[in-house]
C-alpha cells in the first residue's frame, strides 16, 4: 500500500462510500417505480461512483482481486 490509512484516507473513503450508497438508493427507487429511463440514468451514476471508489483504492495501492472474472 502506497499511502497509510490515516484520517485523510478514511474521510475520503467514507465520502466515496456515501456517494455510492446514495447512488444505489436512486437505482433501487427507479427500479421499484418501474421507471426504465430513470433506472438507466441512475445506473450510470452508480457505476461511476463505484469506478471512482475503485480508482481511489488502486491509487493508494490497494489491489482489488478480480475473482471469477471472465474475459
Amino acid at each position: 500500500m502506497h499511502q497509510p490509512i490515516d484520517d485523510h484516507f478514511l474521510l475520503r473513503y467514507r465520502q466515496l462510500l456515501d456517494a455510492e450508497d446514495a447512488a444505489f438508493d436512486e437505482v433501487e427507487h427507479a427500479c421499484e417505480e418501474g421507471n426504465r429511463s430513470q433506472f438507466d440514468a441512475e445506473m450510470v451514476v452508480w457505476q461511476d461512483s463505484v469506478a471512482r471508489k475503485l480508482s481511489f483504492l488502486t491509487s493508494v495501492g490497494i489491489e482489488i482481486p478480480q475473482r471469477g472474472a471472465t474475459a
